[in-house]
């Protein structure tokens, strides 16, 4: 396994379908890519677990900044392919995000997940991350596709 940025259209797309597990609001892998360069835009990351030229895992990051928490960085994304769950990926892919946090000077990783991924928080919590907070969300007009 090798863990690869999906830094060009390409690789992008490679991840699409596995993003969809994630976020099965995208439907149009075209949208995807548009959506994913003006992410890269504002400093986001897509980084891939990779078996041969097969994507099996992804992480999304980016660095932040804010009164709370200072430089940090915020995982938005992560999602392992189902049939590869359970054999690390997931803690591979945390632990580069959190070394890259560590590399640019960062005091904290922070990311949020669904109330109702009850899996998804007991993974967080053995990867040391502590529940310190809600997330709350307000739908305005017409743009509510993906807000969970």
């Amino acid at each position: 396994m090798e863990l690869r940025e999906l830094d060009n259209p390409v690789l992008q797309q490679r991840g699409f379908a596995l993003m969809r597990e994630l976020r099965p609001h995208l439907t149009d892998p075209i949208a995807f890519g548009e959506q994913l360069a003006r992410q890269y835009m504002h400093g986001y990351r897509l980084l891939g677990a990779c078996m041969g030229e097969r994507i099996v895992g992804l992480i999304g990051y980016r660095e932040m900044e804010n009164l709370l928490y200072g430089r940090f960085v915020y995982v938005d994304d992560l999602v392992i392919d189902t049939d590869e769950r359970q054999r690390g990926l997931g803690a591979t892919l945390v632990t580069a995000v959190r070394n890259e946090a560590t590399r640019l000077g960062c005091q904290h990783l922070v990311l949020d997940t669904g109330l109702h991924m009850a899996l998804a928080q007991r993974f967080y919590f053995r990867q040391g991350l502590l529940a310190r907070g809600m997330h709350f969300v307000e739908a305005l007009g017409a743009t509510t596709k993906g807000a969970a």
